[in-house]
């Protein structure tokens, strides 16, 4: 088992992007082998069975106390939280049949977004965005769904850290046309509202890129300049998380499938333009943090530009007044000649020397001054 983990941590005033392990199965694993996480939480199931009558909650249940909940004539949704437990997980997909092939694609995260079929299931793998505002967190995490006939079973790696309590509500409340539907509508519902996640945080992402401009713009630091390479990464982890899904909603679009009514397949069109829509802001936002960059590097080639004009302004002021204190400090002897400097032996020599260096070097300000250089170099 290869782990590799990634943690990035910006500080208290930044948010910070953690990517959850990778774990993959050493070259020449037998396939359907799983590696469980050290750090993985043991796994909580839930069921919610409905129809457009009557609603059932139930927690805590075992793998096998599922089962009697597949085939009936409600629509049941078996919810599983926490990757942390080899024994359960192969319960569960003894429980469900599952091919040897889901159960690694399910336990060993993260996995790209894809659709397979399985004749009597359909297995949908995605990636959701998780949001914590107080503790100003963005993480992905995998969701693994696994359509029957009147049943869904959803895998995530982390229990009670889901977007799914507005469908929850609705389930519970009888909102909406969702009691009415199957299973179908149900794994669209779920699945529109985690593409529907990812909107609030580009929202966070936009206000960061707005902040970052005022910061270049200003007074941009090495700090700025890592927190722009930051916000690449992270749009670039977002980007190949939700890029992968439009496919699979296009060939599940275009496709169709025995499991899903024609009448439920429009609202996965729906899904599909949000999708599109999530992918044009993510490049319109790398595309900005790139063009942050750009405006970095001319910012400080300003900033350097200005501090030479500066010195080249200073330097050109006290030329001539080194010169003129060099050729007087060469102190020839007045007696030998009378072309040895006889102001040496003026009266107001000393004063007239100063008086005319200050001239020079007032004439130089004023010069410069007319060009507009000082106004440059106080902004």
């Amino acid at each position: 088992m290869i782990a590799n983990t990634d943690l990035i941590d910006q500080g208290d005033d930044s948010y910070q992007q953690i990517s959850l392990n990778y774990f993959h199965n050493q070259p020449g694993s037998v396939p359907g082998t799983i590696s469980i996480a050290d750090r993985a939480k043991p796994p909580e199931i839930e069921l919610i069975e409905y129809d457009q009558h009557q609603h059932q909650y139930a927690t805590n249940l075992t793998p096998e106390e599922c089962a009697a909940y597949l085939d009936t004539e409600f629509t049941s949704w078996v919810d599983v939280g926490g990757l942390g437990d080899k024994l359960i997980l192969e319960r569960l997909a003894k429980v469900f049949k599952l091919h040897p092939l889901v159960l690694e694609n399910i336990v060993n995260v993260p996995q790209r977004p894809k659709l397979e079929d399985y004749q009597d299931q359909l297995v949908l793998i995605t990636q959701m965005v998780n949001f914590e505002a107080k503790k100003k967190r963005i993480w992905l995490e995998q969701v693994s769904f696994v359509l029957g006939k009147n049943y869904l079973l959803t895998v995530q790696e982390e229990p009670q850290q889901d977007c799914f309590a507005p469908v929850r509500d609705r389930l519970s409340k009888s909102q909406g046309i969702i009691r009415h539907q199957k299973a179908d509508y149900l794994t669209y519902s779920l699945w529109d509202t985690i593409i529907d996640g990812y909107f609030p945080v580009l929202e966070v992402y936009g206000e960061r890129i707005e902040e970052l401009e005022e910061l270049v713009l200003g007074r941009p630091t090495r700090k700025t300049l890592a927190q722009i390479h930051q916000i690449k990464r992270e749009l670039l982890a977002l980007r190949r998380a939700i890029w992968p899904q439009r496919d699979v909603l296009n060939v599940l679009i275009r496709d169709g499938h025995p499991l899903i009514e024609e009448h439920v397949l429009r609202y996965f069109k729906d899904c599909y333009d949000h999708t599109v829509q999530i992918i044009d802001t993510i490049e319109i936002y790398r595309e900005l943090s790139s063009g942050l960059m750009d405006v970095y590097l001319s910012a400080v080639s300003n900033k350097m530009n200005e501090v030479m004009k500066l010195l080249a302004v200073i330097s050109t002021i006290f030329i001539p007044l080194t010169f003129m204190a060099g050729v007087y400090g060469m102190n020839f002897n007045t007696e030998v000649s009378r072309w040895n400097m006889p102001e040496l032996g003026w009266y107001w020599g000393y004063p007239l020397c100063l008086l005319v260096m200050l001239a020079i070097a007032l004439s130089l300000v004023t010069y410069f001054w007319r060009l507009g250089w000082f106004k440059t170099t106080s902004k």
